[in-house]
């Protein structure tokens, strides 16, 4: 049985550990550098898929992308790659969530109305943040995402929102940095003009 010393001493070399320390650590099964790691990332995969697919599910869909997480960590070669790798699982979590949405809707089901599914407005801010963070859950600022491609949007929401490197979106979303660059400016265009037509400057 640990001592309340030993017990003291092990949570005392968790906080002190690198990122990449817990990784490795995580891909040995150590559950509570996993926890850590969870605690760091968590908020970050709920603001990015909420920005990509709303309310709806957005707990199912936090959790999927923490267990995608868990079962592939063996398979990540560079621990230093770890946010990059783990922002590639949200984008493929919000990508098959949208296509679930879409392949498995009624014909019933008019766009607008599957639009209305995945991207849901919420009535409240998830969490308790900044101010800064609580903007980008304005109702508006939902509304003009709307408006916008899931390729447009997902470069908007890292680069923006998220602020990521434009070099780390590439890798992330596997695709040339003239590609973010050009999504990015037309993204930005796109929804400067909706937020101008509701009255807002930016």
């Amino acid at each position: 049985m640990l001592t309340s010393d030993r017990i003291t001493t092990k949570k005392v070399q968790s906080t002190v550990l690198n990122e990449s320390d817990l990784v490795l650590r995580s891909q040995q099964g150590d559950s509570e550098s996993f926890r850590l790691l969870y605690q760091s990332y968590h908020q970050r995969a709920r603001s990015t898929l909420y920005q990509l697919c709303g309310s709806f599910m957005l707990d199912d869909l936090v959790q999927e992308v923490f267990l995608r997480a868990w079962k592939g960590l063996p398979k990540l070669r560079n621990p230093k790659y770890f946010s990059t790798w783990f922002y590639r699982i949200c984008w493929n979590v919000a990508t098959d969530y949208r296509r679930k949405i879409a392949r498995n809707a009624s014909k019933s089901q008019s766009p607008k109305d599957l639009e209305a599914i995945a991207g849901e407005s919420m009535a409240s801010p998830l969490h308790e943040t900044s101010d800064l963070m609580r903007l980008h859950y304005e109702d508006v600022v939902k509304r003009g995402l709307e408006h916008l491609s899931l390729p447009h949007r997902v470069v908007l929401v890292l680069h923006d929102l998220e602020d990521i490197p434009q070099q780390e979106v590439a890798q992330i979303l596997e695709i040339p940095i003239g590609t973010v660059k050009s999504r990015l400016h037309h993204a930005r265009r796109t929804l400067k003009k909706f937020l101008q037509q509701q009255g807002i400057s930016i």
